[in-house]
Protein backbone atom coordinates (compact mmCIF):
# COMPACT_ATOMS: atom_id res chain seq x y z
CA UNK A 1 0.00 0.00 0.00
CA UNK A 2 1.32 3.42 -0.96
CA UNK A 3 1.09 6.42 1.36
CA UNK A 4 -0.04 9.79 0.03
CA UNK A 5 1.67 12.81 1.58
CA UNK A 6 0.64 16.45 1.28
CA UNK A 7 3.58 18.61 2.35
CA UNK A 8 3.41 22.25 3.42
CA UNK A 9 6.14 24.59 4.59
CA UNK A 10 5.67 26.90 7.55
CA UNK A 11 5.07 30.62 7.09
CA UNK A 12 7.72 33.33 7.18
CA UNK A 13 9.41 33.84 10.54
CA UNK A 14 11.27 36.76 12.07
CA UNK A 15 14.52 34.90 11.29
CA UNK A 16 13.47 34.33 7.66
CA UNK A 17 12.74 38.04 7.27
CA UNK A 18 16.20 38.82 8.69
CA UNK A 19 17.84 36.36 6.28
CA UNK A 20 18.76 33.97 9.09
CA UNK A 21 18.33 30.22 9.24
CA UNK A 22 16.75 28.97 12.44
CA UNK A 23 17.55 25.26 12.47
CA UNK A 24 16.38 23.94 15.86
CA UNK A 25 16.10 27.45 17.30
CA UNK A 26 12.56 28.32 18.38
CA UNK A 27 11.34 31.33 16.39
CA UNK A 28 7.81 32.58 15.81
CA UNK A 29 6.00 33.56 12.65
CA UNK A 30 5.98 37.25 11.85
CA UNK A 31 2.79 38.99 10.64
CA UNK A 32 3.47 37.97 7.03
CA UNK A 33 3.97 34.36 8.11
CA UNK A 34 0.68 34.37 10.02
CA UNK A 35 -1.11 35.77 6.98
CA UNK A 36 0.56 33.16 4.75
CA UNK A 37 -0.58 30.34 7.03
CA UNK A 38 -4.18 31.58 7.12
CA UNK A 39 -4.21 31.94 3.33
CA UNK A 40 -2.67 28.50 2.91
CA UNK A 41 -5.57 26.96 4.78
CA UNK A 42 -8.07 28.88 2.65
CA UNK A 43 -6.39 28.13 -0.69
CA UNK A 44 -4.96 24.63 -0.47
CA UNK A 45 -6.36 22.34 -3.16
CA UNK A 46 -5.47 19.22 -1.16
CA UNK A 47 -7.36 17.04 1.30
CA UNK A 48 -5.76 14.90 4.01
CA UNK A 49 -6.94 12.67 6.87
CA UNK A 50 -4.36 13.42 9.54
CA UNK A 51 -1.99 16.36 10.06
CA UNK A 52 1.55 16.09 11.41
CA UNK A 53 3.88 18.94 12.22
CA UNK A 54 7.36 19.44 13.52
CA UNK A 55 7.53 20.29 17.21
CA UNK A 56 9.15 23.65 16.43
CA UNK A 57 6.88 26.63 17.13
CA UNK A 58 6.92 28.04 13.58
CA UNK A 59 5.49 24.81 12.14
CA UNK A 60 2.99 24.32 14.99
CA UNK A 61 1.76 27.91 14.66
CA UNK A 62 1.41 27.55 10.88
CA UNK A 63 -0.63 24.36 11.33
CA UNK A 64 -2.92 25.96 13.92
CA UNK A 65 -3.58 29.00 11.71
CA UNK A 66 -3.93 27.11 8.43
CA UNK A 67 -6.01 24.19 9.65
CA UNK A 68 -7.63 25.16 12.98
CA UNK A 69 -10.16 22.32 12.90
CA UNK A 70 -7.55 19.58 12.62
CA UNK A 71 -5.98 17.89 15.58
CA UNK A 72 -2.27 18.27 14.98
CA UNK A 73 0.20 15.53 15.86
CA UNK A 74 3.66 16.89 16.69
CA UNK A 75 6.69 14.82 15.82
CA UNK A 76 10.28 15.92 16.44
CA UNK A 77 11.51 13.78 13.53
CA UNK A 78 10.00 16.45 11.26
CA UNK A 79 12.29 19.17 12.64
CA UNK A 80 14.50 21.29 10.44
CA UNK A 81 18.13 20.25 10.08
CA UNK A 82 20.10 21.02 13.23
CA UNK A 83 22.63 23.61 12.07
CA UNK A 84 24.39 23.36 15.42
CA UNK A 85 26.66 26.36 15.97
CA UNK A 86 25.03 28.03 12.95
CA UNK A 87 21.42 27.94 14.25
CA UNK A 88 20.11 31.50 13.94
CA UNK A 89 23.04 32.68 11.83
CA UNK A 90 23.08 34.33 8.40
CA UNK A 91 21.50 32.07 5.78
CA UNK A 92 24.56 32.46 3.52
CA UNK A 93 26.49 30.30 6.02
CA UNK A 94 24.04 27.41 5.57
CA UNK A 95 25.32 25.61 2.49
CA UNK A 96 23.39 22.37 2.12
CA UNK A 97 25.68 21.03 -0.58
CA UNK A 98 28.57 21.00 1.92
CA UNK A 99 26.59 19.10 4.54
CA UNK A 100 25.01 16.15 2.79
CA UNK A 101 27.25 13.68 4.63
CA UNK A 102 29.21 16.05 6.88
CA UNK A 103 27.28 17.45 9.85
CA UNK A 104 27.05 21.17 10.48
CA UNK A 105 29.42 22.09 13.36
CA UNK A 106 27.84 20.49 16.47
CA UNK A 107 24.73 19.75 14.40
CA UNK A 108 23.63 17.15 11.90
CA UNK A 109 23.99 16.33 8.20
CA UNK A 110 21.24 16.12 5.58
CA UNK A 111 21.67 12.34 5.63
CA UNK A 112 20.79 12.50 9.35
CA UNK A 113 17.57 14.32 8.43
CA UNK A 114 16.84 11.67 5.80
CA UNK A 115 17.30 8.94 8.41
CA UNK A 116 14.80 10.71 10.71
CA UNK A 117 12.27 10.98 7.88
CA UNK A 118 12.63 7.33 6.90
CA UNK A 119 11.96 6.38 10.53
CA UNK A 120 8.94 8.70 10.64
CA UNK A 121 7.50 7.19 7.45
CA UNK A 122 7.91 3.64 8.73
CA UNK A 123 5.86 4.66 11.77
CA UNK A 124 3.22 6.42 9.66
CA UNK A 125 2.87 3.49 7.27
CA UNK A 126 2.33 1.12 10.19
CA UNK A 127 -0.16 3.35 12.01
CA UNK A 128 -1.99 5.32 9.31
CA UNK A 129 -2.36 2.99 6.35
CA UNK A 130 -4.97 3.94 3.78
CA UNK A 131 -4.77 7.56 4.98
CA UNK A 132 -3.55 10.70 3.30
CA UNK A 133 -1.28 12.59 5.65
CA UNK A 134 -0.60 16.30 5.76
CA UNK A 135 2.75 17.55 7.03
CA UNK A 136 3.78 21.08 7.94
CA UNK A 137 7.51 21.34 8.45
CA UNK A 138 10.73 22.76 7.02
CA UNK A 139 13.22 22.84 4.16
CA UNK A 140 15.47 19.87 4.98
CA UNK A 141 12.60 17.44 5.69
CA UNK A 142 10.99 18.39 2.39
CA UNK A 143 14.22 17.79 0.51
CA UNK A 144 14.56 14.44 2.32
CA UNK A 145 11.08 13.53 1.06
CA UNK A 146 12.19 14.46 -2.46
CA UNK A 147 15.22 12.15 -2.08
CA UNK A 148 13.13 9.30 -0.64
CA UNK A 149 10.07 9.41 -2.91
CA UNK A 150 11.74 10.36 -6.18
CA UNK A 151 14.84 8.22 -5.68
CA UNK A 152 17.12 11.15 -6.46
CA UNK A 153 20.39 12.27 -4.94
CA UNK A 154 20.73 15.04 -2.40
CA UNK A 155 22.64 16.97 -5.05
CA UNK A 156 19.60 16.78 -7.36
CA UNK A 157 17.18 17.67 -4.56
CA UNK A 158 19.28 20.71 -3.64
CA UNK A 159 19.62 21.84 -7.26
CA UNK A 160 15.86 21.58 -7.86
CA UNK A 161 14.80 23.11 -4.53
CA UNK A 162 11.79 25.38 -5.14
CA UNK A 163 13.47 27.98 -2.93
CA UNK A 164 16.11 28.36 -5.64
CA UNK A 165 13.71 28.17 -8.59
CA UNK A 166 10.98 30.37 -7.07
CA UNK A 167 8.36 27.64 -7.63
CA UNK A 168 6.45 27.87 -4.32
CA UNK A 169 3.01 26.32 -4.29
CA UNK A 170 0.29 25.78 -1.65
CA UNK A 171 1.36 22.20 -0.93
CA UNK A 172 3.28 19.40 -2.61
CA UNK A 173 1.93 15.92 -3.22
CA UNK A 174 4.16 12.89 -2.75
CA UNK A 175 3.56 9.16 -2.93
CA UNK A 176 5.61 6.93 -0.66
CA UNK A 177 5.99 3.32 -1.73
CA UNK A 178 7.10 0.59 0.64
CA UNK A 179 10.30 0.19 -1.36
CA UNK A 180 11.15 3.87 -0.69
CA UNK A 181 11.90 3.13 2.96
CA UNK A 182 14.79 0.73 2.49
Amino acid sequence: MDLKIIYYVHGTTFDNASKKCSGWKQVELNDLGKEQAINLGKNTPYKFDVLFTSDLIRAKESAKLAFPKFQVIEDKRLRECNYGDLDGEDKNQIIYEDHINNPFPNGESLKDVEKRLRDFFKYVKENYKDKTIGIIAHRAPQLAIEVITKNISWEEANANDWRKTGAWQPGWEYCLKKSDLF
